[in-house]
């Protein structure tokens, strides 16, 4: 059957003359008063309509979904492993990963306690340790102060690391006051701040090394009301141990670690800066981030 004007495929010219055929076989059939009969189709016929049904179908991957692996958590001791790898290996700086996590942080938190959610005055209270944590949590006030929250910073144990020495500076140079002390009187924070950033104590620390001046804080921060976002791992947590403070958001650096597999709060991962070769070999699964987020909540 040929239609002026109009180029027909293969398929179309096959399939438009076997449904006309059939329409006249079936009428006529029907005049006679002849039961209807299952029409066969010449071998080539039978070969077009069985293409045309082929032809037809949606062979798309897209719709076939691979079940995804679950998010790996790491033990300390690779989290400090997967760490080295990236300074050594892919040449990424100290200062580079402090400022990269300290700004995923302070993100994190704005999406936790958005400034609308916040009593009048936004104070936040940045405890800092020693290490790299203490680090962390400068740049977390610091990007704080620059999304208009008002964080003070208790750093009781300033290092002497030119690293700490830089981010030290640049709080003060941003305004941002430090307290001398942390108030003896657990509702005087309640009082004075919405929420307390726990950058205490990281990975590295053992809860059994904790000394003061960080069991007291850990012991006053068991006893706040206000809520507590953790960096990286609760203060005084592993694997085996959990009985310390209680955060109501954790933020997980590179990947989440082991004594986090309970956490029953909010928990965010900041995990895309790594490359995909190395979230390969160290069998992440990190899930998707959303459009350019440097961080995704975990369900």
């Amino acid at each position: 059957m040929v239609i002026p004007g109009r180029a027909l495929t293969l398929r179309q010219d096959v399939c438009i003359n076997v449904s006309l055929r059939d329409e006249r076989l079936t009428e006529e059939r029907a005049r006679k008063g002849a039961r209807p009969q299952k029409i066969k189709f010449a071998p080539e016929l039978q070969l077009a309509l069985s293409l045309s049904h082929i032809l037809k179908m949606d062979y798309s991957c897209s719709n076939l979904e691979t079940p995804r692996k679950p998010l790996r958590y790491l033990s300390n001791e690779e989290a400090a492993v997967l760490e080295a790898e990236l300074l050594r290996e892919y040449r990424f700086g100290p200062q580079q990963l402090m400022e990269i996590w300290g700004h995923a942080c302070a993100i994190a938190i704005t999406k936790a306690f958005p400034l609308s959610s916040l009593k009048r005055h936004p104070t936040v209270l940045v405890i800092c340790g020693p290490s790299q944590n203490g680090c962390i949590g400068l740049a977390c006030a610091r990007h704080l102060r620059m999304f208009d929250y008002m964080p003070t910073v208790y750093y009781p144990k300033r290092s002497t690391l030119a690293l700490h020495r830089d981010f030290t500076v640049q709080c003060e140079k941003t305004d941002i006051p430090f307290l001398s002390f942390l108030p003896a009187e657990v509702q005087l924070i309640n009082d004075a701040y919405n929420l307390v950033v726990d950058a205490i104590l990281g990975p590295e620390t053992e809860p059994s090394d904790i000394s003061e001046p960080y069991s007291s804080i850990l012991l006053a921060l068991r006893h706040i009301r206000i809520p507590i976002a953790s960096v990286d791992i609760p203060s005084g947590w592993d694997e085996a141990n959990v009985d310390c403070i209680n955060p109501t958001v954790l933020i997980s650096l590179m990947a989440p670690k082991k004594c986090a597999v309970g956490f029953s709060g909010t928990h965010y991962l900041v995990g895309r800066i790594l490359p995909y070769d190395i979230q390969r070999k160290y069998e992440l699964n990190a899930p998707d981030y959303h459009g350019t987020d440097c961080l995704v909540e975990l369900g």
